[in-house]
């Protein structure tokens, strides 16, 4: 028992003895540690009051500055005819290909005419032989006077050569309008185009058994001018029908990835918003001489709504929004200078702004790292060369 005793206490000793020792240890390592702590501390936090930040600066400059409203619209044709034959028969001669552009009247196809042509023949010797008819109506009717006035015929017999006369006239008259209709019906058998435009696939060739107003020969689409159907959301509905008032507001288009865009007219604004898209429908024309915009093709769109004259225009990325509002930071002789600016309005990559003059140099990147009075080591980006530090004003002094 007391075996047992003695190693319990002994064991208890000997943990108690381990403890003591660790801590003991811990307290030795945490001495030399904060330095090395320190040394490791990021290379940004140990930065010098006075060491100048680098930033790329943009000048600030006067223009016109155009504010449009942007969407996604779809080119339509003025026209889409599908032209048909308006009588059966069978085609005889195809005057033209696919894909021709071809001209308002321009012959298309022709159908075989014989039959209407038998048709107008029989009239217009119809009309013949009632002229011919007519002809001795009058002579009768020229004697029928002669008798009446020497007394050898009554007065009935008189209008019964007058009636002959003008029944005979009537015919005439039939014939005539007969002989239009016999002429449209031959007119069918030439088709040609209604209007300026660029054909589709041909469906028909010679030797084709057409039916009136069922097949359809070939379609006529009108590609200049061409218009671009889009949507906008009903809180610019004021804009634009004051855009349609003033004689039609510009609209510029740009197809896919192209650089150029093309411009044109508003033309229509629908009568009513769409109460499920709360859009209204909205309609501009284009000249489309080199047949870039094409019909189904989809467009980004850009409605001017209004132009800013003489406004001072910064890179919209120079505009940082704080809790006091829009602010810019602007390099003036080495420094950075903090200047509140009121957002007129914002177009791509460009910002028509207030607060700012024509000539000062607002920092595009780098302003993170900025506080008012921060000194600068300036470098403006151009288009052509690449950025060029400029001297701060502290070094130039000493």
């Amino acid at each position: 028992m007391n075996k047992k005793v003695f190693s319990t206490r002994f064991s208890l000793g000997a943990l108690a003895a381990a403890l003591l020792l660790a801590a003991c240890g811990d307290k030795a390592d945490s001495g030399p540690a904060a330095p090395a702590s320190a040394a490791s501390a990021p290379a940004s936090a140990a930065r010098a009051p006075g060491q100048p930040i680098s930033v790329t600066t943009s000048v600030a400059v006067e223009r016109d500055f155009e504010v449009a409203l942007e969407a996604i619209g779809t080119v339509t044709p003025l026209s889409s005819v599908d032209v048909k034959p308006q009588t059966n028969s069978l085609v005889t001669r195809v005057h033209v290909k696919e894909g021709q552009f071809v001209k308002a009247g321009e012959l298309l196809f022709t159908l075989d005419a014989r039959s209407d042509e038998a048709n107008l023949a029989k009239v217009r010797a119809q009309m013949v032989k009632d002229q011919a008819v007519l002809a001795d109506a009058q002579r009768q009717l020229g004697r029928s006077r002669d008798l009446l006035a020497q007394g050898f015929i009554s007065q009935g017999a008189l209008d019964s050569s007058r009636a002959q006369v003008d029944a005979q006239l009537a015919n005439l008259v039939a014939d005539r309008a007969a002989l239009d209709a016999a002429q449209l019906a031959l007119s069918y058998n030439s088709v040609r185009a209604a209007g300026a435009g660029r054909l589709g696939a041909v469906n028909v060739y010679p030797g084709t058994v057409v039916q009136a107003n069922q097949t359809v020969l070939v379609t006529i689409t009108q590609l200049d001018p061409i218009n671009i159907s889009f949507s906008l959301p009903q809180r610019n509905l004021d804009a634009v029908l004051a855009g349609l008032k003033s004689g039609g507001a510009e609209v510029k288009a740009k197809l896919g990835d192209a650089k150029n865009s093309v411009s044109g007219r508003l033309q229509f604004v629908d009568n009513a918003v769409d109460p499920a898209t709360g859009t209204i429908k909205v309609r501009a024309r284009f000249e489309n001489r080199e047949a870039k915009l094409w019909p189904g093709a989809f467009v980004k769109v850009a409605l001017v709504s209004q132009t800013l004259k003489g406004a001072i225009v910064i890179p919209t990325t120079a505009i940082i929004q704080s809790a006091r509002g829009s602010i810019v930071y602007l390099s003036d002789k080495g420094r950075a200078v903090l200047r509140p600016v009121k957002v007129l309005a914002s177009e791509g990559e460009f910002s028509a702004v207030g607060g700012v003059a024509s000539g000062d140099k607002v920092v595009v990147e780098g302003r993170q790292n900025l506080r008012p009075d921060s000194p600068l080591v300036e470098r403006t980006a151009g288009p052509a060369s690449p950025a060029v530090p400029a001297v701060p004003a502290a070094s130039a002094a000493s």
